[in-house]
């Protein structure tokens, strides 16, 4: 299986189907608490970045959500603070990457444009969040799933590997705060491109 592939398996068709609950903008609200739990439990601190990870279609009426989605941004921004950009990856995926050092403003946007999406009719096409956090040993992802209505950590460390004593931890450590993947079949790595920091990248 390819990545672009494996993608589409883990956040895709595949994990809406294999899903066992609905997914909800509102459980992005959940990093509310858990990034006060990262800091003082595990030492990580916010890296003020998050993307929102979406699968285009060719249409006008998309393009007019994505074009009110930026629009609803750039309002916000004398509010929040929240700088945002609107990219394409390397395997046709589009991202909304927020950057705002205040952990609830950047959650706040990350959930205005995510409902802005779902309210058009275009929630099937809403794939992951990613909120970005710094640690002593690497950095490390909270990725939400909106195909499957959960969380799973990520951990990646230099040469494509992943740190999974990390990942467990982790899991461990926020369980009961985030709605967490169970099934870890479904812990899809975000790789970023070869020149990339951020899996957005």
């Amino acid at each position: 299986m390819g990545l672009l592939d494996g993608l589409r398996a883990a956040l895709g068709l595949r994990a809406e189907a294999d899903a066992s609950r609905d997914a909800d903008p509102d459980d992005l609200f959940g990093m509310s608490t858990a990034y006060l739990t990262m800091e003082a439990e595990l030492g990580y601190e916010s890296a003020d970045v998050g993307a929102l990870c979406f699968s285009g279609v060719d249409s006008h009426s998309f393009r007019e959500t994505v074009d009110e989605v930026e629009a609803i941004l750039e309002a916000g921004q004398d509010e929040t603070g929240t700088a945002f950009s609107v990219s394409e990856d390397d395997h046709g995926y589009h991202w909304v990457v927020l950057e705002d050092d205040d952990p609830e403003d950047l959650i706040t946007s990350m959930h205005f444009a995510a409902d802005t999406f779902i309210e058009h009719g275009y929630g099937s096409r809403l794939l992951a969040a990613v909120f970005a956090y710094r640690g002593r040993d690497g950095p490390a992802y909270w990725i939400y799933s909106f195909r499957r209505g959960a969380y799973y950590p990520f951990a990646p460390r230099s040469g494509r590997e992943r740190d999974s004593s990390a990942e467990f931890k982790l899991e461990s450590a926020l369980d009961g705060e985030l709605e967490i993947e169970r099934d870890k079949e479904y812990w899809y790595p975000l790789w970023p491109s070869a020149s990339g920091t951020h899996p957005w990248e």
